[in-house]
């Protein structure tokens, strides 16, 4: 049992998930209101791959999270991925769009990447529990952690 994607995985999975998460992003920015925004979060979140059980370790647990979440990182040619789920499917739905916007980017654009700006825009900003935006921006740091460790 592989305990670490590999890098073909991490590369496999990011050219499958672009269109899908591209197209939930559309839908959550796109909701009338609050309800058909969750509705599409529920919903989006079957755009990722699930995370195998054997990924779920505690070293790729992000902390501050309240439902469990792991997130893996690889790094090639400059650019950046990342794999993650979690046990709760409103927080697979905001993995998601969160990996939409930072899966194969550079370290200097995941640098720039303003989490509470990219949810304003969708128009999440306050409509998330204070215990999912803590986990959500818990995530991106870690995604913007990950990214500055795999840096020269």
């Amino acid at each position: 049992m592989e305990l670490h994607p590999s890098p073909t995985e991490f590369l496999s999975r990011y050219q499958d998930s672009s269109a899908p998460l591209a197209q939930l992003v559309s839908q959550v920015q796109q909701a009338p209101n609050w309800q058909e925004k969750y509705r599409a979060l529920m919903l989006g979140g079957k755009a990722l791959a699930p995370l195998a059980p054997e990924w779920q370790t505690d070293d790729a647990r992000v902390r501050g999270c309240e439902s469990a979440a792991w997130l893996y990182h690889y790094g090639e040619q400059g650019k950046h991925y990342f794999i993650a789920g979690s046990e709760a499917r409103i927080v697979t739905g905001l993995i998601a769009l969160l990996l939409s916007a930072c899966s194969g980017r550079t370290s200097e654009e995941l640098a720039a990447f303003d989490a509470a700006a990219y949810f304003s825009a969708l128009g999440l900003e306050g409509q998330l529990s204070p215990s999912r935006t803590n986990g959500v921006y818990a995530l991106a740091n870690r995604i913007k952690e990950l990214s500055r460790e795999d840096t020269p």
